[in-house]
């Protein structure tokens, strides 16, 4: 079974929960969504784990024990156990836009739908025979929606397609920029997926404070690139932007706006662990703010900030980035959260493609080197890598080869002399071959300062022989920065496997650097392998792999991932000056 069809049974099996009693099986509930969570984004698969007795981040001995029964035998006891409650046509629908696990088994009863192959073909028929607008509770309306709510899913518009991070991001500035030109609104957050810098987005959801809800949300829906309104409360709205994307937003009066923004920010692991920590106090904990349980008839304590929430129950403020439940709870209590790294600090971009001719074995940049320099130092940075991929060696003699790298490192030596204001380092980005070979020789290693190594083809090798690999081509003593290590494209492409556990002690043990590239699709380490091999001792290099100038400002994504992961500055080496970073280098 993959990655995949097993986080779809933890995801069905917290639907079911949800359906029999959400607030008997509120834990569960959590537990069976963090799980589901877990393997959507985990960079191998979970058998493999497993089977080297590798522990997966928000998967406890439990359902670790149902998830092997999965994979053993295709079938869990326990699953069944859950999942025979709720019929199975309840399931598919939960892929739709707007219908929750409640509405989805409501619509599966009340209309007798019992096949899972056809629910949505014959749900959309309930809906043009009038059918769902009987149904107490929805009407009219509601059958509109959900309606064209399936259309769209038969388009392949559905709450699995998860947009990468900085499309995501792009998306929201647009609306973000038009939201806060409105005239009664008073602040303007981002919420979610989004706002902690996830690696992929669904919804995007924000929050506005006001004091007029009613004009904020007649504003939001006269955003220029709508395409229709999905639901437009009191409160709350949600609409269609061009491409399909679903914006939501959540308006509250500026007293409490504080408690709003944390409970809609936060991860549910966090949220639970907070709730949880609340409760040994006497509170409870909602979007409106904090309640004492203990005396009745208490009126609610408002927050006007997050700030203000964490210190009332004597925390320090948690970056969004990190609220996931993976110990910042306990370490915001003892006032002992990482500085973590902003974009501020670093200090130089080493993964750069220029457009030198250098006949490479893969894509060219398309600007200069001078131009890129340019945005270097728009940038501040004090030093730039050019790290173009290797000339093809199946295209070239090793003499031609010798050549162009050659005329490189001479018109390198040439922009040194001419451009002071930002350091020139002579990278390559070299292919490690099948074998664990590098594609130049080390005559050719003569000609650069030091190496960027990384993987382009044959990813489908076994773990162990990958590995194997990698490590054979990081031996090199040129060799410093592993590129792009999992090989992920997110939306397209598994990345390989790896036993990451050798590559960080090989890393640690040689001084070797691990890359976290931000280039979109990438995002690669992801955040949870930068949270492990942190705390390892591990040093990162966040790199772009820009082909072109503009690309040069996607290194506020790759800061993104290093903060999810904790990072500080003395973690990322490109946060250190020019001097320091170029002995690390070559030494």
């Amino acid at each position: 079974m993959t990655n995949q069809d097993i986080a779809m049974i933890l995801r069905n099996a917290a639907a079911a929960y949800t359906i029999i009693d959400e607030k008997k099986h509120l834990f569960q509930i959590v537990a069976y969504q963090k799980a589901y969570d877990s393997l959507i984004h985990l960079p191998i698969e979970v058998e493999d784990a497993l089977s080297e007795g590798q522990k997966i981040p928000g998967i406890g001995p439990s359902i670790e024990s149902h998830i092997k029964d999965l994979i053993k035998t295709g079938r869990s006891k326990h699953f069944d156990s859950i999942l025979k409650h709720v019929p199975a046509s309840v399931f598919p629908l939960l892929d739709v836009t707007t219908i929750g696990p409640k509405k989805a088994y409501k619509l599966v009863t009340a209309l007798k739908l019992k096949d899972p192959e056809t629910v949505i073909d014959d749900l959309i028929k309930a809906c043009q025979g009038n059918k769902i607008a009987t149904i107490a509770t929805f009407g009219a309306k509601s059958q509109e929606d959900i309606l064209r709510a399936l259309e769209e899913y038969k388009l392949g518009k559905t709450k699995l397609n998860r947009m990468a991070l900085p499309y995501a991001f792009e998306l929201a500035k647009k609306v973000e920029e038009y939201l806060k030109k409105g005239p009664d609104v008073i602040k303007v957050f981002p919420l979610g997926s989004l706002r902690r810098m996830r690696d992929t987005v669904g919804d995007i959801d924000f929050a506005i404070a006001t004091n007029t809800p009613e004009k904020v949300i007649d504003y939001f829906v006269k955003y220029p690139g709508i395409e229709r309104v999905i639901e437009k409360g009191p409160t709350s709205s949600s609409m269609l932007v061009s491409g399909g994307r679903q914006v939501d937003l959540l308006v509250q009066d500026e007293n409490s706006f504080g408690a709003l923004l944390q409970h809609f920010t936060g991860s549910k692991y966090h949220n639970v662990a907070l709730r949880e920590y609340a409760l040994k106090k006497g509170y409870s904990l909602s979007e409106k703010g904090a309640k004492l349980l203990k005396e009745r008839g208490q009126p609610m304590k408002a927050f006007r900030t997050e700030e203000e929430f964490y210190k009332f129950l004597g925390m320090d403020w948690v970056p969004p980035e990190m609220r996931e439940n993976r110990g910042e709870v306990e370490a915001a209590l003892k006032h002992n959260l990482p500085k973590l790294i902003e974009l501020k600090d670093v200090k130089g971009d080493l993964h750069i493609h220029s457009s030198f001719p250098i006949e490479p074995s893969h894509d060219m940049g398309n600007d200069s080197m001078e131009d890129m320099l340019k945005r270097a130092a728009e940038l501040g940075y004090e030093y730039l890598g050019f790290s173009e991929h290797n000339p093809s060696t199946s295209n070239h003699t090793k003499s031609q080869v010798y050549s162009i790298l050659a005329r490189r490192k001479d018109k390198i030596e040439q922009i040194r002399k001419s451009i002071k204001n930002v350091h020139v380092i002579n990278l390559l980005e070299v292919d490690i071959l099948p074998y664990g070979d590098l594609a130049i020789d080390d005559k050719a290693f003569e000609y650069i300062d030091a190496a960027i190594v990384s993987i382009h083809s044959v990813f489908k090798t076994p773990k162990k022989e990958m590995t194997t690999r990698v490590l054979n081509g990081l031996s090199h003593p040129k060799a410093r920065i592993f590129a792009h290590p999992s090989g992920r494209l997110i939306n397209q492409r598994e990345g390989y496997e790896l036993d990451y556990d050798r590559i960080f002690e090989y890393c640690i043990k040689n001084n070797k650097a691990i890359e976290i590239n931000a280039w979109p699709t990438r995002l690669d380490l992801t955040d949870q392998l930068v949270f492990e091999a942190r705390k390892l001792g591990v040093k990162f290099v966040i790199n772009t792999d820009a082909h072109a100038t503009f690309q040069m400002d996607n290194m506020f994504y790759g800061v993104s991932v290093a903060r999810r992961g904790w990072c500080e500055p003395k973690d990322i080496l490109n946060t250190l000056p020019y001097e320091e970073f170029y002995k690390w280098l070559t030494s």
